[in-house]
């Protein structure tokens, strides 16, 4: 039977705007990263996006390492494109990125103008279309000319392989220049997509949603529950085969004692507010206007309701807030970091997004 999407889909008033762009995305947008390699039955992916397209998320986020194996999660999206979302495909945002490790090679990782272009050459390939919605540099990168990763940025556009360029993981002041020399180039910077949680504020600290306001980008934070610490799974250390016993995501040492106490304040509080720990996480990270979307994965439909069930709860108050700031700590869980200062690229397993 064809698949027909729900009706209700658009019933939920809170799409945003993406900064001063044209670009509009639902609050939560659903991340391929994790569940979408050939390790998961695509019935289960199936199931997993069109539910997610049925309760108004229109934004699918990839990458062109995405999988297990890399590429994967792409050549699946591209399947239910042709197989079940063909007929809507002008009503989704699709996004996809390179920067990080793809193959072998001086070409395989990197901002360098033959890299993106040819990443985004073969994306394009395994999804089965003409343009994604959103481009992203991935990652900066300290060997190429932050001149040139602009100007291929501006040409994916302007050659019709995408609608719009973002990038990720960049520092404040990295993303300020890009949107300068992109504005130059007449592609303006439409959006930024870091690392963001109630354990990982680097955003704010750094001055990156300042200059997102000044220059005009949204922000679209991933990991919005900081691999899986802001869910109830970790409230009494890590289960075995959880996601936080997984190569490529924070280690045991982060979760200590006094983080675990914290977790449990944080989850009363949540539970307070008729909430779950992962909504009230959701519901803050969202607090902020210049946060236009966040990316959050899911392994279950059931994980994915829940978390759109945050953007039906009440609005934090100035208590709330200040209660969470007391007790969210930075947990050492921001695997970016050294890439976004200009460090080496850490091996692909080490790679979360």
């Amino acid at each position: 039977m064809s698949y027909v999407s729900s009706a209700e889909r658009y019933e939920d008033p809170s799409i945003r705007r993406s900064g001063r762009s044209g670009l509009q995305l639902p609050p939560l947008s659903l991340g391929l990263w994790q569940n979408f390699g050939h390790d998961r039955p695509f019935a289960a992916q199936r199931e997993m996006v069109l539910g997610a397209f049925d309760r108004g998320v229109f934004h699918f986020d990839l990458a062109n390492n995405y999988g297990p194996p890399p590429g994967s999660a792409e050549s699946g999206f591209g399947r239910l494109l042709r197989t079940d979302l063909a007929p809507y495909r002008d009503e989704l945002v699709i996004s996809t990125k390179a920067g990080w490790n793809m193959h072998p090679g001086p070409y395989g990782s990197g901002g360098s103008r033959k890299y993106l272009l040819s990443s985004l050459d073969r994306s394009l390939e395994r999804l089965g279309i003409d343009a994604v919605d959103v481009f992203y540099s991935h990652r900066p990168d300290p060997g190429t000319p932050l001149e040139e990763t602009a100007a291929a940025l501006d040409h994916v556009v302007r050659s019709g392989r995408a609608h719009y360029v973002g990038v990720s993981s960049y520092s404040a002041d990295a993303s300020r220049d890009m949107a300068r020399l992109l504005r130059d180039l007449g592609t303006p910077l439409a959006i930024h997509q870091p690392s963001y949680s109630m354990l990982n504020r680097w955003i704010e600290e750094d001055g990156l949603l300042d200059v997102a306001e000044d220059e005009g980008f949204g922000i679209i934070g991933f990991s919005p529950l900081a691999q899986g610490l802001l869910t109830d799974k970790y409230l009494r250390g890590i289960p075995e085969g959880a996601r936080g016993a997984q190569p490529g995501s924070f280690t045991g040492d982060a979760l200590t004692d006094d983080l675990r106490d914290r977790l449990s304040a944080l989850a009363a509080l949540a539970e307070r507010r008729g909430q779950s720990l992962a909504q009230l996480a959701i519901a803050w990270a969202l607090r902020d206007a210049r946060v236009t979307s966040l990316v959050a994965g899911a392994s279950r439909l059931s994980q994915l309701e829940e978390n759109l069930g945050a953007l039906a709860g009440p609005e934090l108050d100035e208590a709330e807030i200040a209660e969470i700031d007391g007790l969210a700590v930075d947990a050492g869980i921001d695997l970016w970091r050294s890439a976004r200062l200009g460090g080496a690229l850490p091996p692909l397993s080490a790679k979360t997004s």
